[in-house]
C-alpha cells in the first residue's frame, strides 16, 4: 500500500511540473503539460526504469539519496518533501543535519539567472545542485559522486581547480575553508557525515589538519577570481555568496564587469557548454560519503554544475 501511494504520489507532482518550470525546454508535442518520465529521471538523476518501478509501486524502499534527489528534481516544498520521506518508509532529515532541501525560490532564482553561473552549496560547501553557465565556467562534475562534491575535500584532497592563487591569498582562502566547516560542526554537533568528512580531511590533508588543530579562524568574502579556463583562457570575474535566510545554503554567483573581455569569454562559455576539465582524469576515486551513493545502486548522480573545489574558486 505504501508503495502504491508513494508511486501516486510521484506521478501527481510529476504531472503538475510544466519542463519549462523544471529548467527543460517545452518544444515538441506532448500529451500532458507536465514532465516526463525520462525528464524526471534525468533531472533526479536515476534511471527511466527505477522511475517507472517507483510509480507502479514495484520499487520499495528507495534511499534517503534517491529521496532528496526526487524532492529537488520535483521542486517540492518542505511539507511535500517531507511527506514524500514517510511514504517511502524514511524519517524526513532531523534538524540536527545539515540542510540539503532547497526551496522553490532558490530553484526559481537560478531559473532566472540562467545566463548567470550560479551553484547552491551547503553549511559544508557540498554541491547540492547548479546550472549549465556554472559547469561551463568551471568543469562538468555530472559523474562526481561522494566526496567529490564537497569543495573543501577537493581543495585539500582531490584535484585543486583553476583558479589563480598568490601565497598570501591561498592562506587566506584555506584559513577560510577550515573556519567554515568548524562553524558547520559547531552548529550541527550530531551530523555523522560531516563528521566523517572531518576526519578524512585530518587524515589525508597535513595542511587541513594542521588548519583545524590550530583553531583558525576566518571569513569567507565576495572577491574577485582569476579562473584559468582550458578552453577560453583566464577570466577575472566577481564572486558573490548568497546566504538564504533560514536554510543555511550558500548561493554561489560569477559575473563579468560588461563591455570586458572577460565578459566576452563568459559569454562564449555559455555557448560552448559544459566540458570536461582535464584534471579530472587525474583524480583516484574517493571513499564512499553516505549522502552521496556509489554508481549503479540506482541513486542520483550529480547535477550539471561547476568544480565545486571551494568557495568562489
Amino acid at each position: 500500500m505504501a508503495s502504491a501511494e508513494l508511486g501516486t504520489a510521484i506521478h501527481r507532482w510529476r504531472d503538475r511540473l510544466p519542463p519549462g518550470e523544471a529548467g527543460l525546454p517545452q518544444g515538441g508535442r506532448r500529451r500532458a503539460s507536465g514532465l516526463r518520465r525520462e525528464e524526471l529521471a534525468q533531472l533526479a538523476g536515476i534511471s527511466v526504469d527505477y522511475v517507472t518501478r517507483l510509480e507502479q509501486g514495484r520499487a520499495t524502499n528507495p534511499s534517503s539519496q534517491v529521496v532528496e534527489a526526487l524532492t529537488r528534481a520535483l521542486r517540492l516544498s518542505a511539507a511535500e518533501r517531507d511527506h514524500l520521506y514517510r511514504l517511502a518508509g524514511l524519517a524526513p532529515p532531523a534538524p540536527t543535519s545539515v540542510p540539503t532541501f532547497i526551496p522553490p525560490s532558490v530553484h526559481r532564482l537560478l531559473d532566472r539567472l540562467g545566463r548567470t553561473p550560479v551553484a547552491v552549496y551547503d553549511a559544508t560547501w557540498t554541491l547540492l545542485t547548479a546550472n549549465p553557465p556554472y559547469a561551463a565556467l568551471m568543469g562538468d562534475s555530472t559523474r562526481w559522486k561522494g566526496r567529490r562534491l564537497n569543495g573543501v575535500w577537493r581543495h585539500f584532497a582531490g584535484p585543486g581547480s583553476g583558479v589563480r592563487h598568490t601565497p598570501e591569498s591561498l592562506a587566506a582562502f584555506e584559513s577560510a575553508l577550515v573556519a567554515d566547516l568548524r562553524a558547520a560542526a559547531g552548529r550541527y554537533p550530531h551530523d555523522r557525515v560531516l563528521a566523517g568528512l572531518i576526519a578524512e580531511l585530518r587524515t589525508r590533508s597535513t595542511r587541513f589538519a594542521e588548519l583545524w588543530d590550530s583553531g583558525t579562524v576566518g571569513v569567507h568574502e565576495e572577491a574577485r577570481k582569476t579562473i584559468d579556463h582550458p578552453v577560453v583562457g583566464p577570466l577575472t570575474l566577481d564572486c558573490d555568496i548568497l546566504s538564504v535566510a533560514g536554510s543555511d545554503l550558500r548561493v554561489m554567483v560569477y559575473t563579468a564587469e560588461p563591455g570586458t573581455e572577460d565578459a566576452e569569454r563568459l559569454a562564449l562559455l555559455m555557448v560552448l557548454g559544459p566540458r570536461k576539465w582535464p584534471s579530472e582524469a587525474r583524480v583516484t576515486p574517493c571513499p564512499h560519503d553516505p549522502r552521496r551513493p556509489p554508481p549503479g545502486t540506482g541513486a542520483p548522480a550529480a547535477a550539471p554544475s561547476a568544480d565545486p573545489a571551494t568557495p568562489c574558486r
